[in-house]
């Protein structure tokens, strides 16, 4: 997730809808979807469309963990963490239970649980010193590059680069100390794994009120939109809170539709691994590729790839969303030093997302509202390094709230 102001409100009068890009994407996402079906299954379209949804929810509400986080850092606001905080808290009162169960109408459930090692700890690390230098995270990369940013195809591009030879790399980082997975649900039971999560969960929002109100004498207050309604609905923007509890939902929905949580970054590690392999590279032969899942995603088309179809979504999603804003407006100049940042991010994001077991999404969000203590040691790794990556970011005249 991003910290670009990508929903500002547009003119209030009038209607500023780019209607090429709407009508382009919007029947991309219409055709796109019925392929999948016909060349998979009805379940892959059905995640390929809470792809597009979660990328049309995440662009108008500009809802970032990247600039959330910097903001609080810089500036002493926390709105955009309390939003990050309380769509853990309502996925967590869903996913512990159902995880509980181990399966919901029929499909098996399993949730996003990782070892607690010291390649969670630095991967973490360089994820969050990464992300501010490339300009957003996981899904943040996605959905701005669907809304026509071309510095944030440059961190896409390096992200698979740096998730391929984290793949290169990760047998040798498991080999080091590690817990195993731990369960607040098994451990705890449900009903204590739920309430230890919601603990957490409102402690860090809890202290963010207390830093805001010591900085600023009192919280910040939303401002009023400029468009209501309907309006308001198609062309945004959207409230971080409301925002935040629907893509909660839409995890749900991704959970009890894919067996699985909503994840980014194992996509971006399967597309760099099919072009190195088009290139003459053997990463077939890699550990990591050899295992089961890894291989069989490998040795299938992209498109029978739940993270992989679900990621399409989200850039499609965020496409037409700019679109219904009236801002979708690809930028091709990028200066060097952004460039660099950049690429220096997406390197870092994707080889720490591999160490770590995911991004913002993946291990923070799915990882904590599945009850996984990872999910929590990645949450404060994350956020050390992404304070390192803020002060880091002058020197690529980077400074301020740049992209």
């Amino acid at each position: 997730m991003t910290e670009i102001n990508a929903t500002a409100p547009a003119p209030v009068a009038g209607v500023n809808l780019d209607k090429g890009p709407v009508v382009f994407v919007g029947l991309a996402l219409i055709l796109g979807g019925l392929a999948i079906g016909q060349v998979i299954d009805t379940r892959q379209a059905v995640l390929f469309v809470i792809g597009g949804l979660l990328g049309l929810t995440l662009y108008h509400a500009a809802f970032g963990f990247t600039g959330g986080w910097r903001r609080f850092v810089v500036e002493k606001r926390g709105n955009a963490i309390r939003a990050q905080m309380l769509m853990i808290a309502a996925a967590a009162v869903v996913f512990i239970p159902l995880l509980s169960l181990g399966s919901f109408n029929g499909q098996a459930l399993v949730g996003a649980f990782a070892p607690v090692g010291v390649s969670v700890l630095v991967g973490a690390a360089m994820f969050g010193l990464g992300m501010q230098l490339g300009g957003g995270c996981g899904s943040g990369t996605l959905f701005t590059v669907g809304g026509g940013s071309s510095r944030m195809l440059v961190t896409l591009i390096f992200f698979i680069v740096g998730a391929v030879v984290g793949t290169a790399h990760l047998p040798w980082w498991l080999a080091l100390p590690s817990l195993p997975e731990i369960s607040l649900g098994k451990t705890l039971g449900v009903t204590g794994g739920v309430i230890v999560t919601l603990v957490g969960l409102a402690a860090v929002a809890g202290l963010t009120v207390l830093v805001e109100r010591r900085a600023h004498g009192a919280i910040e207050t939303a401002k009023p939109a400029p468009r209501q309604g309907l309006g308001r609905l198609l062309h945004g923007p959207w409230p971080l809170i409301g925002a935040g509890l629907l893509l909660a939902g839409l995890n749900v929905a991704t959970l009890v539709t894919a067996g699985h949580p909503w994840s980014v970054t194992f996509g971006f590690g399967l597309w760099g691994a099919k072009v190195a392999q088009a290139v003459g590279v053997s990463v077939e032969t890699w550990a990591f590729w050899t295992w089961p899942g890894p291989a069989k995603a490998l040795g299938s088309t992209v498109l029978a790839d739940i993270t992989s179809v679900m990621n399409f979504g989200i850039i499609l999603g965020a496409a037409l969303a700019a679109g219904l804003a009236g801002k979708f407006a690809p930028k091709v100049h990028v200066p060097f030093a952004s460039f660099l940042a950049a690429a220096i991010g997406g390197v870092l994001m994707g080889y720490g997302a591999r160490l770590s077991f995911g991004c913002n999404v993946g291990a923070l969000f799915s990882g904590i509202a599945s009850g996984s203590v990872h999910g929590w040691l990645w949450f404060a790794s994350a956020f050390v390094g992404s304070l390192g990556g803020v002060a880091l970011r002058p020197l690529f005249g980077l400074d301020g709230f740049k992209k």
